[in-house]
C-alpha cells in the first residue's frame, strides 16, 4: 500500500476534520510508546477481565474500566498500538504527512505483529479493536496538574471497509490525541526487539515493555523488588502466584535481549536485567524478524 493523504466524507464529525493517514507498509522497525511500558494499562489475562485497574504512585494516577460486553483491553491488544507508533513514527522521520485517522490492511497489521493471516487471525483482530474501542482511561500522566485526568479510549472508533462480496478491504481507525501526542514525541518512543511478538504470556510481555523502558542499553542494567513490580503490573494474581510465575521467567531466561538474575536484600526478593550486546549481523537480523543462527 503506498503512503497518501486524501478527505474523507462519510465517517463522523471528528474524523470529517482529520485527513487520512495510509500505513506505509513494508519492513519497519517496531516502536512503543514508553508511557505504555510504563504504566498498568492493559490486562494481562488471556480470560476477559472486568474489574477496573486503579492504580496511584505519587502524582501518576490510572483508572482503566471495562465493558461487561468486551472486557478490557489486553497486552496482545496492544500490539496494535505498537504497530500504529511504529507507522507514525517511520513516516514522521521520513517527512511524511501523519494523522489520527489511520488506514491499513488487517493483513499489513497481523504480519507486523508476527500472527498468521487467516480468517480466525482476523477475527481475533476484530476482537482486540472491540477491546481498544471499549476500554476506558483516565490518567494524571502528562498533564500539568496531577488532579486534572485525560479521559480517553485506545480508539476512538475503528470501522471495516468491505467489497461488495463483503470481502475485507481494509479497516480505518481514529486513535486519541493523548497516545498520538506521545508518538510524535521522540523523547516518548523507544524501539523494541521484533522477537517481543513471539512472547506468549502476558507477564513476561508486560515485563519485556519495563525492563525495555527502565534498563534500556544502561550497561550496570536496572532492578525492581518483586512487590514493587506486582504494584506496576496491575496483575489480579495474588504476590505468591506473580512472584512465582516471575522465577520461571527468570529461569526460562525469556526476555529477549536482557539477561534477568534475582537476588535477597533485606528479605525482599529483587529482579535485576541488563542488556545482552548484540553482534552488528545478529541485530539487523532481528530488525527484519529473522532468528539469529548459531553456528558455533
Amino acid at each position: 500500500m503506498t503512503p497518501a493523504v486524501s478527505r474523507l466524507s462519510h465517517f463522523p464529525a471528528e474524523s470529517r476534520q482529520l485527513d487520512l493517514f495510509v500505513s506505509a507498509g513494508g519492513d519497519i522497525a517496531a516502536r512503543d510508546a514508553q508511557d505504555l511500558m510504563a504504566w498498568p494499562f492493559f490486562s494481562l489475562a488471556k480470560t476477559k477481565r472486568v474489574r477496573p485497574i486503579d492504580f496511584r504512585m505519587g502524582e501518576t494516577s490510572i483508572l482503566v474500566e471495562a465493558t461487561a460486553e468486551h472486557g478490557m483491553a489486553t497486552i496482545w491488544d496492544a500490539d496494535v498500538l505498537i504497530w500504529v507508533a511504529s507507522q507514525i513514527v517511520e513516516a514522521r522521520d521520513a517527512g511524511r504527512a501523519t494523522s489520527r485517522l489511520i488506514a491499513a490492511t488487517p493483513h499489513e497489521i497481523l504480519a507486523f505483529t508476527r500472527r498468521g493471516t487467516g480468517k480466525a487471525s482476523y477475527e481475533r483482530l476484530k476482537a482486540g479493536l472491540d477491546r481498544l474501542q471499549s476500554t476506558t482511561i483516565a490518567t494524571s500522566i502528562r498533564q500539568r496538574d496531577a488532579r486534572r485526568r485525560h479521559r480517553f479510549s485506545w480508539i476512538n472508533e475503528w470501522k471495516e471497509r468491505l467489497d461488495q462480496s463483503g470481502r475485507a478491504l481494509g479497516i480505518e481507525m481514529i486513535i486519541p490525541d493523548w497516545f498520538y501526542e506521545g508518538v510524535l514525541d521522540q523523547a516518548l518512543v523507544l524501539t523494541i526487539d521484533p522477537a517481543y511478538f513471539a512472547l506468549t504470556g502476558g507477564l513476561e510481555r508486560w515485563l519485556y515493555r519495563l525492563v525495555r523502558k527502565h534498563g534500556g542499553k544502561q550497561k550496570g542494567g536496572w532492578s525492581f523488588d518483586f512487590q514493587h513490580l506486582h504494584l506496576k503490573s496491575g496483575a489480579l494474581s495474588p504476590p505468591k502466584r506473580f512472584a512465582f510465575e516471575l522465577r520461571d521467567i527468570v529461569r526460562r531466561q525469556a526476555l529477549p535481549g536482557y539477561a534477568l538474575s534475582l537476588e535477597h536484600t533485606l528479605g525482599r526478593e529483587r529482579l535485576n536485567f541488563v542488556s545482552i550486546p548484540l553482534d552488528p549481523f545478529d541485530a539487523a537480523m532481528r530488525r527484519v524478524g529473522l532468528q539469529p543462527v548459531d553456528i558455533s
